[in-house]
C-alpha cells in the first residue's frame, strides 16, 4: 500500500481487490482521507472529478485493466420525466419527505441491513454494525443532509446526500424490501432531482454506471444524463 499526501489529503490504502460489480474482475479505488472538509466549490471540483465519498475519504476508479464504471450525473434543469417515471411519482403520492441532518438510529440501521440482506447487496453476508453505519454515511468531509421516506409515521426509506456549491450527489439510498412495488429508487433520484433544481443546482451526480451491473444500470434511465469516460464527460439525450 501506498501512503503518500498532498496539503489537503492522504492517500491510505490503494490496493487491488474484487471488483464489488462485476465477477472476475479486480478493482483500485484509492481511498484518499481529506485534510480538509470539501466546502461549496472544492466538492463541486470533486465531483467534477468523478470523485465519490464514503466516511471522511473521497476515490474514484483507478482499475488497471478495466473502464466500464463511468461516473454519471444529471443537469437537472433538462431532466425530463419518462411515462414510466411520471407513474412512478403518482404510485408514491402518500409519501412524505423530510429533509434534515444525517443521523444514526436503531430504526434506520435495521431498515438499511434489510434492504442490504435481503435484496443481495451485502458480499459478506453480515449485517453492518451502527458504528459502520456512522463512519459510511454520518462522519464526513463534507455537507451531508439526510432525505427520509414516510408513509404516515413509518420509515420506509432513506437517503444520504452530499453537497456541494451548485451540485448534489447522491451517496446512497436504501429502503424497505416490502415496498419493492414502489419503485422508491427511481422515486428518489426524481426527488433529489426535483430538490436541487428548486435550489437553482446544476448537476446531481448519481454515482457509477456499470452497463453490467443490475444494481447499477438503472441509472441510465433518466434523460438527458451525462456519463464520464476517458474523454470527459458525454451527453446521453435518450435511449
Amino acid at each position: 500500500m501506498t501512503n503518500h499526501a498532498t496539503a489537503h489529503e492522504v492517500v491510505v490504502f490503494d490496493e487491488t481487490q474484487p471488483c464489488p460489480y462485476l465477477e472476475d474482475r479486480q478493482a483500485c479505488m484509492p481511498l484518499r482521507l481529506q485534510l480538509a472538509p470539501l466546502v461549496d466549490a472544492a466538492m463541486d471540483e470533486s465531483l467534477e472529478a468523478g470523485d465519490r465519498r464514503v466516511g471522511r475519504m473521497v476515490y474514484r476508479t483507478a482499475c488497471p485493466t478495466c473502464s466500464e464504471c463511468l461516473p454519471v450525473r444529471i443537469p437537472v434543469d433538462l431532466m425530463e420525466l419518462t411515462r414510466s417515471q411520471r407513474r412512478v411519482a403518482r404510485r408514491n403520492r402518500d409519501v412524505r419527505v423530510e429533509i434534515g441532518p444525517a443521523t444514526a438510529s436503531e430504526d434506520r440501521l435495521e431498515l438499511f441491513n434489510r434492504h442490504r440482506l435481503e435484496r443481495g447487496l451485502a458480499p459478506s453476508g453480515r449485517p453492518m454494525s451502527a458504528e459502520e453505519y456512522a463512519g459510511w454515511f454520518i462522519q464526513s468531509c463534507c455537507r451531508t443532509v439526510e432525505m427520509r421516506y414516510l408513509v404516515g409515521d413509518r420509515l420506509i426509506g432513506v437517503g444520504i446526500v452530499d453537497m456541494g456549491g451548485q451540485d448534489t450527489s447522491s451517496v446512497y439510498f436504501y429502503f424497505d424490501p416490502d415496498e419493492s412495488r414502489r419503485s422508491l429508487g427511481t422515486f428518489s433520484v426524481l426527488t433529489e432531482v426535483g430538490w436541487l433544481r428548486a435550489r437553482g443546482g446544476r448537476y446531481h451526480y448519481l454515482g457509477l454506471y456499470v452497463a453490467d451491473s443490475p444494481h447499477l444500470n438503472y441509472k441510465a434511465r433518466f434523460f438527458p444524463h451525462e456519463r464520464k469516460g476517458e474523454g470527459g464527460w458525454r451527453r446521453i439525450e435518450g435511449p
